[in-house]
């Protein structure tokens, strides 16, 4: 009985404050947080200069913001900034040379893996499978050269999947065609906890947290090809499968003790507690999400297609809304709170949507002045706190507020 105990309450989240967004999509990976507010007309509060590249948002834990980025020839520089959230300034920097390969697409960079946070620590995960551990204040804590201990692990185009915290256990998923692996990695000492081999193919896609209800366990949820698998953050254990394939670059989001996952357009599934397949709640390819992150926000699903369309259904039944045509192309995947989405274009157009028209509507948009001359793109997702909107380019992280 004491051990069941110390289980369930390793695998209890560290508390968080109200504002903070510390990982991919924020708050339960969910792409929204309750007490943000999104004005329709934005301006830019500040800019922060970053000496390199990189897909992976911002997180913010209380006052700080901290992003990733990858410089150098081979992008073998790796560095974790944390800013200042109130005037951008500068906090600290760390910077480490990847162990591991730096190949990527032309388009993404070696800093692709958004970092994550437990309240207390950061943990930053580059495509090169270089994983480091810091205080907020910057104290290298501890650092894992992941290809060095699985050597097979690499993917021509560059690795993406976001790192995940759930209590103790950090979740790395490291997937390739040639070796695939998740591991649970203890946040104090970055040893291992467990290792679950999985299936042998290129995945983007990032881990999200299942609850039954608010006090339930956490269940990690991984995504490939083949499907949807829960598995316990303590142990490793494989508590269910859902095999009938899923994407891998969008990620699933969970909402109510449903997880809606891209799988034949999106997927409503409800986990049981024997250990079966989920229960299918309904399925709609009218909602088909490419590769960019779906978002629930007041009672809908929202989701790009390739075509950047952004399409909304109900979530308890999959029932089409509306469609709504954005100028695009879009990589990020949108935020969201108070009725309104953020949405930003791969050249740096913010536009804000309002949810709750009829038909959806374009309430706002902030052009971006991104280098002249330049290739540079926004290829990441916001981060919200509060009133402002944190945008990180190819050069600089941005600051939007009303």
């Amino acid at each position: 009985m004491k051990r069941l105990l110390a289980l369930s309450l390793a695998a209890l989240p560290f508390p968080l404050a109200a504002a903070d967004w510390p990982q991919f999509r924020g708050p339960d990976s969910a792409g929204t947080v309750a007490d943000a507010t999104i004005p329709a007309k934005l301006k830019i509060d500040w800019t922060a200069p970053l000496p390199g590249r990189g897909l992976a948002s911002p997180i913010i834990v209380g006052k700080r913001v901290f992003v990733t980025c990858s410089s150098g020839p081979k992008q073998e520089r790796l560095h974790v900034f944390c800013f200042d959230s109130d005037d951008g300034k500068k906090i600290w920097e760390r910077q480490l040379k990847a162990t591991g390969r730096t190949m990527s697409h032309p388009k993404t960079s070696i800093a692709a893996c958004t970092p994550c946070s437990d309240g207390k620590r950061i943990f930053a995960l580059f495509s090169s499978n270089d994983l480091a551990a810091f205080d907020l204040d910057g104290n290298l804590l501890w650092l894992r050269g992941l290809t060095v201990d699985y050597p097979n692990v690499s993917n021509s185009l560059g690795m993406a999947s976001s790192p995940l915290v759930i209590g103790e256990t950090l979740v790395t998923v490291i997937e390739s065609d040639s070796e695939s692996y998740t591991v649970g990695i203890d946040v104090k000492t970055g040893r291992n906890l467990w290792k679950l081999e999985r299936p042998k193919a290129a995945n983007w896609s990032s881990p999200v947290t299942w609850r039954a209800d608010a006090k339930s366990t956490p269940v990690v949820v991984l995504q490939s090809s083949k499907g949807l698998t829960g598995v316990d953050p303590v142990t490793g254990s494989v508590l269910w499968n859902y095999a009938e394939g899923a994407s891998t670059s969008s990620s699933s989001v969970v909402a109510q003790g449903v997880i809606y996952a891209p799988s034949n357009g999106i997927t409503a599934l409800s986990p049981k507690a024997d250990g079966s397949a989920p229960d299918q709640v309904w399925r709609s390819k009218q909602i088909n999400p490419s590769t960019i992150s779906p978002v629930i926000l007041d009672g809908k699903i929202f989701a790009f297609n390739s075509a950047g369309v952004l399409a909304t259904a109900d979530i308890k039944n999959g029932d089409a809304k509306w469609k709504l045509r954005l100028t695009g192309p879009f990589s990020g995947s949108p935020v969201g709170a108070n009725g309104r989405l953020i949405c930003v274009n791969e050249k740096g157009l913010v536009q804000v949507v309002d949810v709750n028209a009829p038909e959806g509507a374009l309430a706002g948009q902030l052009q971006l002045p991104l280098k002249e001359g330049s290739k540079e793109m926004v290829l990441s997702t916001p981060a919200l706190s509060g009133k402002n909107l944190f945008i990180r380019t190819d050069s600089a992280l941005w600051r939007l507020g009303e």
